[in-house]
């Protein structure tokens, strides 16, 4: 299975529909779809893009209601979440082992867990709330060795208290993300 148009009948994609299509290389979803479970996408190392209802506008990501559900891994090293993201859904990212850097916008409010597990070359993670989002469990547990977490330099200290947050204080660097410079 390579490439898949869902039908017009179609108005739920369950969870782990596709988990583990490894050769899936694209998805286009018409508008009937109204619901995309849990994990749907996940394990499709090949996807490339999403089409029609819930797409991005790179391709790379469906976005249901502002939360990012999935996520087309393949050749991307670096990925900037969309500013229309306020959630990054649990798992999104699960395993992307290619990624090296993302960078999630300050429109994003919380992050469920296990989001960036096992990214095991993700070892830059820009994060530009002011606030911490609210954390989920074990989301960037697996990372790359010298893994580090950019967060706005005046916002330091409240992430490293934050609730899960702490668990990666040691990680956390300020940064000055309008002159792209790491601030100590």
């Amino acid at each position: 299975l390579t490439s898949v148009t869902i039908g017009d009948s179609v108005t739920t994609i369950g969870n782990g529909a596709f988990y583990g299509c490894s050769s899936l290389t694209s998805v286009t979803i018409p508008d009937s779809v109204t619901t995309i479970g849990n994990a749907a996408f996940a394990y499709c190392d090949s996807l490339t893009e999403f089409n029609g209802k819930f797409a991005s506008e790179d391709g790379r990501s469906l976005i249901i209601d502002g939360v990012l559900t999935s996520f087309a891994p393949y050749g991307l090293t670096e990925y900037t979440i969309p500013d229309s993201v306020t959630m990054i859904g649990g798992n999104v990212f699960y395993a992307c082992d290619s990624l090296t850097s993302v960078t999630i916008p300050d429109s994003v409010t919380t992050i469920r867990g296990y989001a960036f597990y096992y990214c095991d070359s993700l070892t830059s993670v820009y994060c530009k709330a002011t606030t911490p989002p609210a954390l989920g469990c074990e989301v960037f547990d697996g990372n790359g060795s010298r893994r580090k977490i950019y967060v706005p330099a005046g916002s330091v200290s409240a992430y490293k208290s934050a609730e899960n947050w702490s668990e990666y204080a040691s990680a956390i660097v300020g940064y000055d993300f309008e002159n792209g410079v790491v601030v100590e």
